[in-house]
C-alpha cells in the first residue's frame, strides 16, 4: 500500500533488440493532496498507467479526472498521442468486486487508454500492462530517433 508519494523504477526489456527501457513510476495512491506536488512532474509524462480498485466504484470515478489531469498539464499534440493504459486492480477478491471488467474497457476506451486487470497482491497480470507501455514509448523513440537521423 502505497502511503504518500513514491517514486519506483522498473527496467522492461524489449524483445528482438538489446534495448530496454527504464519507466518512472510515480504512485501517488490517488490521493488529491498531492495533485499539485504531482503537476510539476507530469510537463513531461510519455506514457500514462492509471490503476483502479475495481472493489470501488468510487475509484473508477476517480480516473477521468486523474487522466484530465495528467492530459491538462501537457502540450495539446502530446496529451492526444500519449500511450496509456487503465490497471483494474484486485481481481482477487472476487466476492467484493463491483466494477465489471466490461465497465473498466468501456471507460479505458473512452480516455484512449488500453485496459487490464489483475492482482498486484497476487502478481498476476502485471507484467503486460508495464510492457505494452515501454513497447509503445521505445516505438515512439525509434519513430523520432528516425526523424532526426533524416534531417541530420
Amino acid at each position: 500500500m502505497t502511503f504518500g508519494v513514491d517514486l519506483n523504477v522498473k527496467t522492461v526489456s524489449i524483445p528482438d533488440t538489446n534495448d530496454s527501457v527504464e519507466l518512472f513510476i510515480y504512485d501517488s495512491s490517488g490521493q488529491e493532496f498531492y495533485n499539485d506536488w504531482l503537476s510539476r512532474y507530469w510537463h513531461e509524462v510519455n506514457i500514462l498507467m492509471v490503476v483502479c480498485d475495481v472493489t470501488s466504484e468510487l475509484s473508477l470515478n476517480s480516473v477521468s479526472q486523474w487522466v484530465a489531469l495528467v492530459h491538462n498539464s501537457l502540450p495539446d499534440k502530446a496529451a492526444s498521442t500519449t500511450p496509456g493504459v487503465l490497471f483494474g486492480n484486485k481481481t482477487d477478491l472476487v466476492d467484493r468486486r463491483v466494477v465489471s471488467p466490461k465497465a473498466g474497457s468501456a471507460l479505458a476506451e473512452k480516455l484512449g487508454l488500453v485496459y487490464f486487470e489483475g492482482s498486484a497482491k497476487e502478481n498476476q497480470g502485471i507484467e503486460e500492462p508495464f510492457f505494452l507501455l515501454a513497447h509503445e514509448w521505445h516505438k515512439l523513440y525509434n519513430e523520432k530517433k528516425s526523424s532526426f537521423d533524416l534531417i541530420a
